[in-house]
């Protein structure tokens, strides 16, 4: 949660995705929280096994299933939290955005708009939550091993070498681990320079069909899949909920996953390289993935 709401999400393009308007190709790419927990718990709720149930592990019928109700509010209170946490965690202020409507029935089946800047304040839709302790802020990654040794070291003889021999050619499918030494733009920065700009790790073009559910671990500077999101090098998670109905038609979707990497690569003493080993670990949906490419990225919002 540390990683997902905190070094993941120091912008609303970062925590809540990117902008998604009228004429645009969907899917642009989901916010840290988007995919954990969000996708997460809902594919911890559905049963795959039974393909026709309608339940938390399918998009279009999520809201059938009571649980569903928890998860989101759950979900709008990580918003609220997140607001609270400072720097550039704001909310989008594009009038275009805010003045966006979307159609819904209320409780007395009348059909309503609601716009986006609505919906912004809690307070002026009647209800605060609760003041209460939130453990994982104080539960920051750390890093698995090499405490006290310089990390390039580690991997000139272990990893990078091995990478940059044999370069990955995209777009590939991820029916296996797979690692990829990326090129920096951009090292050695300052405090300010890291302040007024994020270091994002892009996995760009990211195609699957739209029913498939679809898990995969991104590892920074680390090739061993046994650690956990507890250690720095776990870098976050792409989580799918599959859309299964009838008018969905089967259509591929592409979209793009970006992580936040300025505190992680802080933590792992790895600030003045010119790389990083990027790792890329199928969870579920081996193979019915594609993966575009991989790239670092500065983001100012």
């Amino acid at each position: 949660m540390y990683r997902q709401m905190v070094s993941n999400g120091k912008t609303a393009k970062l925590f809540m995705g990117h902008s998604y308007r009228a004429g645009d190709e969907p899917d642009p790419g989901a916010g840290a929280l988007e995919n954990m927990p969000h996708g997460q718990v809902h594919i911890w709720c559905g049963d795959n096994k039974q393909p026709n149930l309608e339940d938390m592990g399918n998009f279009y019928s999520a809201a059938r299933d009571p649980i569903f109700f928890a998860h989101h509010s759950n979900i709008d209170r990580m918003w609220t939290v997140w607001k609270t946490l400072g720097g550039k965690r704001t909310d989008f202020t594009d009038p275009d955005w805010l003045n966006a409507g979307f159609l819904f029935y209320d409780e007395n089946a009348n059909l309503v708009r609601v716009k986006v800047g609505d919906c912004l304040d809690t307070k002026k839709l009647g209800y605060v939550y609760q003041d209460v302790d939130v453990p994982w802020l104080k539960t920051k990654p750390t890093p698995r091993k090499l405490l006290g040794k310089k990390i390039e070291k580690f991997f000139h003889h272990h990893h990078v070498a091995h990478a940059a021999e044999t370069p990955l050619l995209f777009p590939l499918v991820l029916d296996k681990s797979v690692s990829s030494l990326v090129r920096r733009p951009k090292k050695s920065r300052s405090k300010k320079e890291k302040e007024e700009e994020e270091e994002v790790l892009v996995i760009d073009n990211i195609l699957f069909e739209r029913d498939a559910a679809v898990k995969f671990d991104v590892y920074v500077n680390d090739e061993d899949e046994s650690i956990g999101p507890g250690n720095t090098e776990f870098a976050g998670s792409f989580v799918n909920v599959p859309h299964k109905h009838k008018h969905v038609g089967g259509k591929k979707m592409k979209t793009s996953f970006r992580l936040g990497l300025t505190d992680l690569l802080e933590d792992l003493g790895a600030e003045d390289d010119d790389s990083v080993v990027v790792t890329l670990v199928p969870k579920y949906g081996k193979g019915l993935v594609t993966i575009g490419g991989i790239k670092i990225d500065f983001a100012k919002d």
